[in-house]
């Protein structure tokens, strides 16, 4: 399929190369499109231009932008290249605050998620949140000698969270859906749990795996 990524950090540009490796179509979204030719001439077949280009061109968004920018990258890619599309959310509200002990702050509470704020926003977009919850270089078919690491979904519409799981399949992860938009405000934190071991042990090939009693 289509997809357009609204964003040229190192998680775009990770999660972009994913989706080219498994053959889908790729346009990246970006504010300065000449960042990007080394990454378009590495990638035949993908192309690149400003936000409102990616989000018409994908039948599936991926929002990659730093969180606090989130709301803005969606207003350049414009609501209405948006409506009806899936738009899998991979921000987290972080504060430019550092950590304390390792611990990130956000500028969200555990009673509204950006999910939730983004969504409210747009309202004809289908958002699901996903890959929030681990780095840039685990992200993409990950190697786990436990075999297929977990990944938390949420969002309001089901067609949606069916198309995010079956990327996520490709992508070598177990989908979890643990429901809708405000599943979001315990998805989101999953980021500040999973990047304690980073900052306090230089930790960071690591992940989330549901485990179920044995049949």
């Amino acid at each position: 399929m289509k997809v357009g990524v609204l964003g040229s950090g190192d998680v775009a540009t990770i999660l972009a190369a994913g989706f080219h490796r498994h053959g889908h179509e790729v346009r990246l979204g970006t504010r300065d499109p000449a960042r990007l030719a080394g990454w378009v001439a590495e990638h035949p077949g993908s192309s690149v231009g400003d936000f409102a280009d990616a989000a018409t061109f994908g039948e599936v968004v991926v929002l990659a932008v730093k969180g606090s920018v989130a709301l803005d990258a969606l207003a350049l890619a414009g609501a209405s290249n948006l409506a009806g599309k899936t738009v899998i959310d991979v921000t987290n509200p972080i504060s430019d605050a550092p950590p304390v002990n390792g611990v990130l702050r956000f500028y969200t509470d555990l009673n509204r998620s950006q999910l939730e704020i983004l969504q409210h926003a747009f309202p004809e977009a289908n958002f699901v949140k996903a890959f929030n919850s681990v780095g840039g270089p685990v992200m993409v078919n990950p190697q786990f000698a436990e075999g297929l690491p977990t990944m938390f979904i949420c969002g309001n519409d089901g067609h949606a969270k069916q198309t995010v799981s079956g990327l996520l399949t490709q992508f070598g992860w177990d989908a979890q859906d643990l429901g809708h938009v405000e599943a979001a405000r315990a998805i989101e934190p999953l980021c500040m749990l999973w990047c304690i071991p980073g900052f306090l042990d230089g930790q960071w090939n690591h992940a989330f795996k549901l485990v179920r009693p044995a049949a």
